[in-house]
């Protein structure tokens, strides 16, 4: 039997420290260039989720520039007819929102305070000055006016600021198109890089981080997008005011379990309750999110998102908010895909631990179960004494 050869240990731990400085490198790299790398990071996502349908396109018999001209036409129409039917929608509840503030503060301090303190035998009111805080919230709300206004308010303060923000909005789109455009040639190119010793390896790891991230970021956008539309307008035809600002934001929230339709029963029983005062109406309520959330659990889920995805929700929101510490928004852009490929790495250390010397020992063993399984080592037996 042959013993291994400590140089070969060593030649192995040097390639691999050698990749490791390659990663801190590249990570301090877009730690430096995070400002500009943004739209290129976004015009990449937006190129990744829409080449699939250019190359299904493009196998229905059409040329590669007529595929990706339809699917990036089609792609921006979208974005424009979201903005036009969201942005006035958002500006008028928030309007509806400023305007019932004192409504809201009256219910909160004569009516939620001291049902409250009744039965939980707190001095609240004395504690904190909920006027003064209540009042410098509708103050706050007031300053800061519709989307625009504030944008622009904050933009004018710096010429470079507001020349950048012009500069990426025109580039997106352009960016987009190329990557687009080129997104095969790309993944060639990359792919042409890769040590051909190491080929089928990294080939299945790529497939396996594209499928977990298309299959969560497709799936789960159309999810928060169906129940965000069916929230809003079901808490509109119950009569809520806000019916349609407490559904965009149960919505956005859905991709955790439990938060978006929590949140969103939370804030849509408080609205009923004050703009109502009757229970009639926050029966309405539950029963717009309880249909929600049994059209969404047995048919939404299953069929948009699956079961194979393997990114546990609070997974997904350390992966955004340290991404966001660490690179600002483009951080929250990489956190997805970094957390996508990090949960296909970690599953194929664990099969190759599975399958180690270290995990099974020196005994000769076999391995029984499916490769995604945890093996089930069955060691022989003793021989026994005559």
């Amino acid at each position: 039997m042959d013993h291994p050869n400590p140089l070969d240990d060593i030649a192995r731990f040097l390639r691999r420290l050698q990749w490791a400085a390659v990663g801190l490198f590249v990570c301090w790299l877009l730690w430096l260039l995070a400002p500009i790398l943004t739209p290129f990071v976004l015009a990449a996502l937006l190129a990744w989720l829409g080449d699939p349908l250019v190359d299904r396109l493009e196998r229905a018999g059409r040329r590669r520039n007529v595929a990706v001209t339809l699917v990036f036409t089609a792609m921006a129409l979208v974005v424009l007819l979201g903005l036009v039917l969201l942005v006035p929608t958002i500006e008028s509840q928030i309007a509806t929102l400023i305007t019932s503030m004192p409504t809201y503060r009256e219910w909160f301090i004569g009516t939620a305070l001291p049902w409250l303190e009744a039965r939980s035998g707190l001095d609240i009111t004395g504690w904190l000055d909920f006027n003064r805080l209540i009042e410098l919230l509708r103050s706050n709300w007031e300053r800061a006016g519709g989307f625009a206004t504030t944008l622009l308010g904050y933009m004018s303060r710096s010429g470079f600021a507001l020349l950048a923000m012009v500069a990426n909005i025109v580039l997106l789109p352009v960016i987009t198109f190329f990557f687009l455009r080129d997104w095969d040639l790309l993944v060639a190119k990359i792919a042409a890089l890769v040590p051909r010793d190491h080929t089928a390896t990294v080939g299945r790891l790529a497939s396996e981080s594209s499928d977990v991230l298309g299959g969560f970021l497709r799936g789960q956008f159309l999810v928060m997008l169906i129940l965000g539309v069916m929230y809003g307008v079901g808490l509109w035809a119950v009569g809520l005011d806000l019916g349609i600002l407490i559904g965009i934001i149960a919505g956005l929230l859905t991709f955790v379990p439990y938060l978006g339709p929590a949140s969103g029963i939370i804030l849509g029983c408080i609205a009923a309750l004050v703009q109502y005062g009757d229970w009639q109406h926050v029966a309405g309520v539950l029963a717009v999110f309880g249909i929600g959330q049994v059209i969404e659990s047995y048919w939404l889920t299953p069929k948009l998102v699956g079961d194979r995805i393997g990114l546990h929700p609070v997974a997904v929101i350390f992966a955004v908010l340290a991404g966001g510490q660490l690179f600002g928004f483009l951080g929250m852009l990489l956190a997805l895909p970094v957390a996508a490929v990090a949960n296909v790495l970690l599953r194929y250390a664990q099969e190759r631990y599975t399958h180690s010397r270290l995990y099974a020992g020196d005994h000769p063993a076999i391995v029984l179960g499916e490769a995604h399984d945890a093996p089930v080592i069955q060691y022989p037996r003793e021989p026994e004494a005559e």
